[in-house]
């Protein structure tokens, strides 16, 4: 053992395997590895699968393909017409240049989450409550368009924006509220009074054909004694014909 002597070469060998080993890395399916080597971005970024990083030469950002689901948090919003509410969204999106995700900003989800955030507060802020409550697919799809034109320049696609929850103050809760029972009574009367005004023209109907036919008198008259006998009452009263009680008036005059 004293004797044993380890030679340069080899030392220089398992040297040099060891920093082969450590420059490989395995970038999956959804990942691309962009690299800079002495500082200067290299044209194509590499991956998947395996790569070399020659250290301290290279360094290298690893960036995921996938699309990533930000949540953006409660923004108070004064709508258009002077409601204070709290809106929350959610922003999907990917990239799709990971060389300028990486060297156009800094740091790509804070920026996208803090474009969300005054995007929305912009755009809702000039939307009134009705249309923020009944127009969300529109107002979507706008704050879609513009987050998506101005994270273009990152290499980043917007892919959807939802609104995901307006909180309203309680007194426009209640509000709201009463406004909706208005409405229900007021289609319940525009209702009630349409069939009226149906019910009143179908009997003015019947009144003609009565007036037409005078033995429909007496078989409405029928039908009518017919129905009370049905329910067993004990006392039954019978109408007399004004033109009768007036004929009788005139031979007493007479």
């Amino acid at each position: 053992m004293e004797g044993l002597t380890i030679s340069p070469t080899l030392i220089l060998i398992v040297v040099l395997v060891l920093y082969l080993i450590s420059s490989i890395q395995i970038l999956n399916e959804y990942e691309r590895g962009v690299i800079f080597r002495l500082g200067k971005l290299l044209p194509q970024p590499k991956g998947p699968g395996i790569i070399f990083v020659f250290r301290p030469i290279d360094r290298i950002v690893r960036i995921s393909l996938r699309t990533i689901v930000l949540d953006v948090p409660p923004q108070d919003i004064i709508t258009r017409d002077n409601v204070s509410v709290k809106v929350n969204a959610v922003v999907y999106f990917r990239v799709i240049d990971s060389r300028r995700a990486v060297v156009e900003v800094e740091n790509y989800m804070y920026a996208t989450s803090q474009l969300a955030q005054t995007t929305l507060r912009s755009v809702l802020g000039q939307a009134e409550l009705d249309d923020l409550l009944a127009q969300r697919e529109r107002l979507n799809q706008q704050l879609q368009t513009i987050l998506d034109n101005r994270t273009d320049p990152w290499g980043i696609k917007v892919s959807a924006v939802e609104v995901k929850h307006v909180d309203l103050p309680q007194d426009m809760q209640r509000a709201m509220a009463r406004q909706a029972e208005a409405e229900r009574e007021k289609r319940a009367k525009i209702i009630h009074a349409e069939g009226e005004l149906i019910a009143s023209e179908k009997l003015a109907q019947a009144a003609g054909v009565i007036d037409r036919e005078p033995a429909a008198m007496t078989l409405r008259y029928l039908q009518t004694l017919t129905e009370i006998a049905a329910e067993q009452n004990s006392t039954i009263i019978f109408p007399l014909p004004i033109e009768l009680m007036r004929m009788l008036r005139g031979r007493i005059d007479t």
